[in-house]
């Protein structure tokens, strides 16, 4: 599921800045500064970016990459146009995806999750629905991407964090908690950042269908 606007206030500093630097939302300011305390990226890796709409965060790993990099972005949603040559843009949904449709690339060396789902004016329901797209890009981080790899995934906090946290600390040598200074105030999302995935993902049989969940609890 894509990121949907926000409904705060007005557009604030975080927001104007990424106007101004060519990024369609402030969002990438949150990757900014998970890239610099933990420098996920390097030249030529190949990261799987979920819930990549508007391309904020594309558009940022795609400069972090350079060109021998690439970057395969997925989302409900369309992308916007004119993103660089070493993006390729897939709209459809995670959910269902399988290997056949996220798999081009693997195994990739960076997998981001920014997923968030629609707000439903239920607290407890949307930390549910969180909660759903961090297990699904477990999964497919699972399936599809190489020893010593990161994962970033995005969750609005909720009784499920610890279970979560559990599951990275199960796959990958750190897992960190980060809450980026560009994250709104009323904001209750934070991201999880697993660093250095212990095995590499294991090849699946069939050319499609979705990975299972893993079971996080």
């Amino acid at each position: 599921m894509s990121r949907k606007p926000n409904d705060y206030a007005q557009p604030d500093r975080f927001t104007r800045a990424a106007k101004a630097a060519g990024y369609p939302a402030r969002s990438v300011f949150k990757l900014e500064e998970i890239q610099k305390r933990f420098r996920l990226f390097r030249a030529g890796q190949k990261v799987l970016d979920l819930g990549a709409a508007p391309g904020s965060w594309t558009l940022y790993a795609s400069r972090e990459v350079g060109p021998a990099g690439r970057v395969l972005a997925v989302d409900l949603s369309e992308m916007g146009a004119g993103m660089p040559a070493n993006v390729s843009a897939r709209q459809l949904d995670v959910m269902q995806a399988g290997r056949a449709e996220l798999g081009d690339l693997a195994p990739y060396q960076v997998v981001l999750s920014d997923m968030a789902p629609r707000t439903s004016g239920s607290k407890t329901r949307d930390q549910a629905l969180s909660y759903e797209l961090c297990q699904r890009a477990v999964a497919v981080a699972d399936e599809l991407a190489g020893k010593d790899s990161h994962i970033v995934l995005k969750l609005f906090m909720s009784p499920d964090f610890k279970a979560l946290e559990q599951a990275l600390r199960a796959r990958y040598a750190e897992c960190r908690t980060v809450r980026p200074a560009a994250t709104r105030s009323q904001s209750s999302e934070v991201f999880l950042v697993g660093l250095r995935r212990l095995e590499a993902s294991a090849p699946s049989p069939a050319a499609g269908g979705a990975p299972a969940e893993p079971d996080v609890r």
